[in-house]
């Protein structure tokens, strides 16, 4: 069943165009990122979802319940949504159990305290409860900030880049675990984010914008092993293009030679256009009379970044082997794997 249904959307500000024909469904339990740069429309789609920005045309419904669209239009304290913010949005004369318990209504006090003491423990706040948010860090104020989000069960959880003012070296942790609380709890969520490595972390799937629209939508190996266009391969992460034509079915010609792919290629015999290789699908060995030339090289840890010059084309490579030097002559080869040929090279 799905949670969210957002149909066709449009959405402009002053003459400017922000959501143009946007459609996505998100279904119960799954927690799905909306990624791209400032501007793309992702917020502008989160505050339509909540209700705190209209469309001008399209739908939204949640559990086939319309909430915008169709000259229909239910407010936002109405729309039994969720909202996390990036700067928490804690009220500070109110203590920890009193903002986590802001929106709960309908309770009995006995079955307000079980609810309290259910999400204290659930964000591992316990005995916490009759602080004030300046007596706690970031990550224990955004962890009220989400237990305050779930303790009136929404329907949807939206996220707004809720982990960027949280010190880097526990942002990865935190990220963990809320997405643990959020599967534990069966809740489905939308989050926000410019930061691709985020949305890997937290993410089941990654709605990609691009000046107002989603131009690719799915799991994230999906999207970074077989992206739509070199639009989402670059935002995704590093990448080589080489000029190919395709032999046959499963072979293309490049400036490495004739490369062979392991899925078909679903392109035309004489089809040109520019292969996608990821610098850890090139493999790298030492050779005296290699045709390539260590130009940079540095180190990260678990592996090495090289870049390799062969003839006057430059190729990134991201190899385990941290036994190469600046200015040695090496092979490249490309790792067996499904070629990506993106749209025709200029």
């Amino acid at each position: 069943m799905s949670t969210l249904k957002i149909e066709d959307v449009h959405s402009d500000y002053q003459g400017l165009v922000i959501l143009n024909g946007l459609s996505l469904n998100i279904q119960r339990g799954e927690i799905a990122a909306l990624l791209g740069p400032s501007g793309c429309g992702k917020t502008t789609l989160l505050r339509a979802i909540a209700g705190l920005q209209p469309i001008s045309a399209g739908r939204i419904s949640i559990n086939k319940r319309l909430l915008s669209g169709d000259e229909h239009f239910v407010p936002s304290e109405q729309r039994e949504v969720g909202m996390i913010f990036q700067d928490y949005a804690l009220f500070p004369h109110l203590t920890v159990a009193d903002n986590i318990l802001f929106g709960v209504k309908g309770l009995t006090s006995a079955e307000r305290q079980a609810r309290l003491t259910e999400m204290l423990a659930l964000v591992k706040l316990d005995g916490l409860e009759k602080r004030y948010p300046h007596e706690l860090s970031g990550g224990q104020q955004q962890r009220v900030s989400i237990a305050r989000a779930l303790a009136y069960e929404p329907e949807l959880l939206l996220l707004d880049e809720p982990f960027s003012n949280i010190d880097a070296k526990v942002r990865n942790e935190m990220m963990l675990e809320i997405r643990s609380i959020l599967k534990q709890r069966d809740v489905s969520a939308i989050f926000v984010t410019h930061s691709k490595d985020e949305a890997f972390v937290f993410a089941d799937k990654l709605a990609l914008f691009n000046q107002g629209a989603i131009v690719q939508y799915g799991c994230a190996e999906a999207l970074y092993s077989a992206p739509a266009d070199k639009y989402v391969a670059e935002f995704l992460g590093e990448g080589n293009y080489l000029a190919a034509q395709v032999v046959d079915g499963f072979t293309v010609s490049t400036p490495l030679g004739m490369l062979v792919s392991t899925a078909p290629m679903l392109f035309d015999v004489g089809h040109k256009g520019e292969l996608l290789l990821r610098p850890e699908q090139i493999d790298i060995h030492a050779n005296g009379q290699g045709d390539g030339l260590i130009v940079e090289r540095r180190f990260l840890g678990s592996n090495c970044y090289y870049r390799v010059l062969v003839g006057t084309q430059g190729y990134d490579v991201r190899s385990a082997k941290n036994d190469l030097a600046l200015g040695e002559r090496v092979h490249l080869a490309v790792i067996p794997h499904s070629l990506v040929l993106l749209s025709p090279a200029e």
